[in-house]
């Protein structure tokens, strides 16, 4: 007898599963809007050098403010005022269109930046000055924000399989609320880079807990809706920051904005389960016999647990050390388990790797820039409806490999087209798009049901750490265009392709229960990857029940 077996008795995807399921969604719609909220709160709006230290009251009195940018700001090649620089003295003979080649070089600026507030009110750039010389410090912040996501991924982890899974959720909300609200009020750029990184820490726990939790607690049939439209509060929260962004245009009460409707999740906390498979596993099987029969009575099944004892769940789950504490190593120590470890995070990588490169490399469609994130962002949903039909369709295998192989076909497709068929390009590229989305969407449901309960966490950890190392790098990958045009692209194709390739040699997992134990793995048979659930396992009957 399994842990689906009694799952299926009391109705695996009941009433029970569908409120968890909606209370785990709430804060997952925050998580793009911290992910992504460096697009707006890290903008360079348009700027240029402060000229009123060249003003003494009398030199500018009659002239009008483009006159005053001519004699004070030099041009850049295009013909628009420079950014950077000025001249310290005011060039009154530009005005006359005379050659400058007797003008005064140019310095930097001299007393700060006047910066364009038509978009942006603040930003953290206009706010400690990040710009020219310090623009680096701003683009640095989002990669200090994924380096906060790549140690929480791998600390949550560990903990979420040593402590549970509801406790750490519930450390993971209340973090990010106060490391988000405290990042809001930094009186410095230290100060907010640092908070910035135990906000990205926080919310990583939210983001690996919440969809296993939500996949442990469902039936074998509804674990692909699980993962899939659970997915889709990531694009519908991404498209809600383009409104937020819009409407709050200045950075600190954006901040407050996308922090606090985490306030709501703890109160939900309260009403979310703890996972039964990591109690029964954990050897707490009181606390295990407690949560099965709050979803039996949910789902009107109570007289179906009503008569099993607690001890009879441990038959569920073989568990031959109740106290034995799991950690990363226990992800290398034996064959199967080294190769399933090797394989998924040479597969996170390339997913994330290619998914972040094309981001990041397709051409805008000359809209505002809320609008363009808006239309990125709503692009993705189609991707995930077509994704949950190919799951159920095709097996986990078979679409994460063809997504990631299709991505790097769509690459290769750009690397030939010419340049002059720019629309047959951004058609490619938005393809490449959402099949690289796809391929994210289905390695999430992937992972979960290829780990053991014992190890799910601690897998789903280090697999994210991977991914916010791939992320990490492909901004890098962008700047080998100085090398060669296409290199870029070149690595990103055989990256995705090399990846597809890896993702054929893992299980296919459809239609099958999830690993309990690392024995599970290691059997020499396959997890009953062709035969049906209840063919190899004992039925609820065979169950130990109290006498009455």
């Amino acid at each position: 007898m399994k842990f689906e077996n009694l799952l299926a008795e009391i109705n695996g995807f009941g009433k029970y599963q569908i409120l968890l399921f909606l209370l785990l969604l709430i804060p997952r719609f925050t998580l793009p809007c911290h992910f992504l909220l460096n697009i707006f709160i890290g903008a360079v709006p348009s700027h240029h050098c402060d000229i009123h230290v060249l003003d003494d009251g009398e030199v500018f009195e009659n002239f009008t403010q483009e006159q005053r940018m001519i004699v004070s700001i030099p041009a850049e090649e295009d013909g628009s005022p420079s950014s950077c620089q000025m001249f310290s003295q005011p060039q009154f003979h530009l005005l006359h269109g005379v050659s400058n080649a007797t003008a005064e070089p140019a310095v930097p600026c001299q007393n700060g930046w006047v910066y364009d507030t038509g978009t942006f009110a603040s930003t953290i750039a206009t706010e400690w000055n990040l710009v020219c010389a310090r623009k680096g410090i701003s683009k640095a912040t989002a990669t200090i924000f994924f380096v906060g996501v790549m140690i929480g991924s791998v600390v949550f982890g560990i903990l979420s399989d040593k402590f549970g899974r509801r406790p750490l959720l519930l450390v993971s909300y209340v973090s990010s609320i106060v490391f988000g609200l405290t990042s809001a009020f930094s009186s410095s750029y230290v100060m907010f880079a640092i908070t910035r990184f135990f906000t990205g820490f926080a919310l990583t726990g939210i983001s690996i807990i919440s969809i296993v939790l939500s996949v442990e607690w469902v039936d074998i049939e509804h674990r692909t809706f699980i993962g899939v439209f659970g997915s889709i509060c990531w694009s519908v929260g991404n498209m809600i920051l383009a409104g937020i962004a819009y409407a709050v245009n200045d950075w600190r009460p954006l901040l407050i904005t996308v922090t606090v409707p985490l306030v709501f999740s703890v109160i939900t906390w309260w009403w979310i389960p703890e996972s039964a498979r990591w109690l029964i596993a954990n050897g707490k099987v009181e606390k295990a016999h407690f949560y099965l029969q709050k979803c039996a009575k949910c789902n009107r099944k109570a007289e179906v647990i009503a008569n099993i004892k607690s001890e009879a769940l441990l038959s569920i789950i073989n568990v031959h050390n109740e106290d034995k504490s799991y950690t990363y190593l226990d992800l290398v120590r034996t064959p199967k388990m080294r190769r399933l470890a090797l394989y998924t995070g040479i597969v996170w990588y390339g997913v994330a790797s290619t998914y972040y490169g094309i981001s990041l490399n397709v051409t805008g469609f000359g809209l505002n820039i809320y609008l363009t994130h808006f239309i990125y962002a709503a692009i993705e949903i189609p991707s995930k409806v077509c994704v949950y039909f190919c799951l159920d369709k095709l097996g986990r295998r078979y679409c994460q490999a063809g997504a990631l192989i299709l991505t790097g076909t769509c690459i290769a497709v750009n690397i030939f087209l010419p340049k002059d068929l720019w629309h047959f390009r951004t058609v490619i590229a938005v393809l490449g798009k959402g099949l690289s989305e796809a391929s994210f969407t289905t390695v999430f449901l992937y992972t979960t049901e290829l780990y053991p309960t014992v190890l799910r966490q601690n897998g789903v950890g280090y697999t994210n750490f991977m991914a916010r190392m791939g992320g990490s790098v492909a901004p890098l990958i962008l700047l080998l265009e100085d090398v060669w045009k296409p290199l870029p692209q070149v690595i990103l194709c055989v990256v995705a392709m090399l990846s597809g390739f890896v993702a054929m040699l893992l299980r296919e997992t459809h239609h099958t229960r999830l690993p309990e134990t690392i024995e599970d793995i290691e059997q020499t048979r396959k997890l009953s990857v062709h035969v049906p659930v209840q063919e190899i396992d004992t039925p609820l009957k065979a169950i130990p029940r109290e006498v009455s």
